[in-house]
């Protein structure tokens, strides 16, 4: 890995998506980038997210979705971010509903609540709310792990969350739903429980005022980056609520109306 002056200078967008790849595997947060004076523009921030996918799948690891984030505004106050991201999810970030996740090989664990959407034809550049709801095929309740590979889970600047895949780390889908066009994706009443207790509630409005308005927004970035959102791929459309730290131990259910629940218990030992 190389760390000189002129690296930096230069701004090496591979360099930077290997030290955020290195932090990762090594389970060693890394001083934020826009604290180490490296200033990123916003595409620049998406080409260092996109390098570190390819290290992924040069590892063997498959794209198969993506997400959005700081969709909901008591997210953006938690995080004192102002406007939504995107960030990609791969085969090997899935956990399946039911089971244990291993967070000891993460930095700093935090579960949220979801919907995602199963995409089952081709969406690009300026969508509508009725295209979206057309092309989707499916949707479900969904639990999402963040984790970010800096020193603190706050006080960083949105070029540095989007260089780090947007914090992405694990997901948990639950059953997918495919006759859901009598449902108001809008008013869904969605509970997450920690350990038996509501430990967040909302509507899925506060999810961009309409989850399927962040599949419209994802549509709209990916463009300004050359891309589409792909046939079979799914997307999370980003938490109704702000965060919560996912500790050893804890038992996670999301329950949201007229969608089957989802749960995953985490296991390990934090270093």
């Amino acid at each position: 890995m190389k760390n000189s002056d002129d690296n930096i200078k230069n701004k090496d967008l591979n360099n930077l998506a290997y030290m955020l790849h290195d932090a990762r595997t090594q389970v060693r947060p890394i001083v934020q980038l826009s604290k180490q004076g490296i200033e990123l523009s916003r595409n620049e921030a998406y080409q260092v997210q996109e390098a570190g996918i390819r290290l992924r799948e040069k590892a063997g690891e498959v794209r198969v979705g993506l997400k959005m984030g700081l969709t909901s505004e008591g997210k953006r106050k938690q995080m004192n971010l102002d406007s939504p991201l995107y960030g990609e999810l791969t085969d090997k970030m899935r956990v399946f509903a039911g089971d244990k996740i291993n967070i000891s090989v993460h930095i700093h664990s935090k579960i949220e609540p979801e919907i995602a959407f199963l995409i089952a034809s081709e969406l690009e550049g300026d969508v509508t709310r009725e295209q979206v709801l057309n092309a989707t095929g499916a949707v479900c309740a969904c639990l999402e792990i963040l984790d970010s590979r800096y020193d603190q889970f706050k006080y960083f600047s949105m070029e540095d969350v989007i260089a780090d895949n947007s914090s992405s780390s694990h997901f948990v889908l639950g059953p997918w739903v495919k006759d859901f066009k009598n449902l108001d994706l809008r008013e869904l009443k969605m509970q997450m429980f920690v350990d038996g207790k509501v430990a967040q509630e909302a509507l899925s409005s506060e999810i961009s005022g309409d989850p399927v308005v962040s599949v419209i927004e994802l549509c709209r970035l990916l463009a300004l980056n050359g891309r589409k959102l792909k046939t079979g791929t799914f997307v999370l459309a980003g938490a109704a609520t702000p965060a919560v730290p996912l500790k050893p131990g804890m038992q996670v259910e999301l329950k949201v109306d007229q969608l089957p629940a989802v749960n995953v218990s985490a296991a390990g030992v934090k270093k």
